[in-house]
């Protein structure tokens, strides 16, 4: 085949925390390749998903959360991560939820605003919107912010209308060789994955009464034929969330693990062995020195 038979490109998925971004990737590319929780903040990393059809080739870029908070190094981190991925993308999804717009969405707004790129506004969870009514004149609004903007309603968790809207990034995208191997979903390790995991069981569980300062890391991560062992460091600022993460005689944290191990079995389709420990290292969520070694802060 030709090369001008073929289409690829980048589009980068931004939106303020919460708005379902991490849902709508996995949905798009078929398969869980972003952690989520109802907390904001998940994401903190710009995470690829990949879907190859046919010629074409869709590059997804999840971002974490544009927020208006810059008072810890974590946050300023997230937010300079989101921004990054605006550059040297072929098409922006902008998702905004159902019919609530905040000073944080104005805050994306205001990056999209000086952009020649493509910009889809993907008006997410549909499903929970009682009064259709309510949706044309929010369509309006946001038209009136973004006129060049292509704006489409959906239901990242219930998949409606995300044929739609995959067709219409499909037209959007330039001709070009795909950058991927067809069967790659993301460009992140099972090192990686494994970690994203772990956290997301952790804040599925305990995300109520923890803030966002939990981090996981790798320690060790041994495969063999038939066996992973990862044996994995829970980071934590305070001796009282590490209490909430252990649990009652550690039942918690024997939960998380469960969970966790399950799940990465499937991702890697062998037996997982799982370790984990949780350790106070207090201020590490502002301390760039500590996010770079988790790979957080990478600029």
């Amino acid at each position: 085949m030709s090369q001008k038979n073929h289409k690829a490109g980048y589009i980068a998925i931004v939106g303020r925390p919460n708005v379902g971004k991490s849902t709508l990737l996995n949905h798009m590319v078929g398969q869980k390749v972003s952690i989520t929780s109802r907390k904001p903040q998940t994401t903190r990393h710009n995470i690829l998903g990949i879907k190859t059809f046919q010629q074409t080739q869709l590059v997804f870029v999840d971002t974490p959360g544009v927020h208006l908070s810059y008072d810890k190094a974590i946050n300023r981190a997230m937010n300079k991560s989101a921004s990054s991925a605006l550059n040297d993308v072929d098409v922006v999804i902008f998702v905004v939820d159902k019919t609530q717009w905040t000073e944080e969405d104005d805050r994306v707004l205001q990056q999209l605003q000086r952009l020649t790129t493509p910009i889809v506004v993907a008006v997410n969870k549909l499903d929970q919107i009682d009064n259709k009514n309510k949706l044309l004149p929010y369509v309006q609004k946001i038209a009136s912010k973004l006129p060049q903007a292509e704006i489409i309603p959906v239901s990242a968790l219930q998949g409606q209308n995300l044929d739609r809207l995959e067709q219409l990034l499909v037209d959007l995208l330039p001709e070009g060789e795909h950058f991927y191997p067809d069967d790659q979903v993301t460009d992140k390790s099972i090192r990686f994955m494994s970690a994203e995991i772990i956290r997301e069981k952790i804040t599925r569980q305990a995300g109520s009464e923890l803030p966002y300062q939990v981090a996981v890391e790798i320690e060790n991560f041994h495969e063999d034929a038939d066996l992973i062992t990862i044996e994995a460091l829970i980071l934590v600022e305070r001796d009282g969330q590490k209490r909430i993460i252990i649990g009652e005689k550690g039942s918690k944290l024997k939960s998380i693990g469960s969970q966790a191990r399950a799940d990465i079995e499937l991702l890697v389709s062998k037996k997982v062995m799982l370790k984990l420990w949780v350790k106070v290292k207090a201020g590490w969520s502002d301390s760039e020195r500590a996010l770079k070694s988790l790979g957080i802060f990478d600029q």
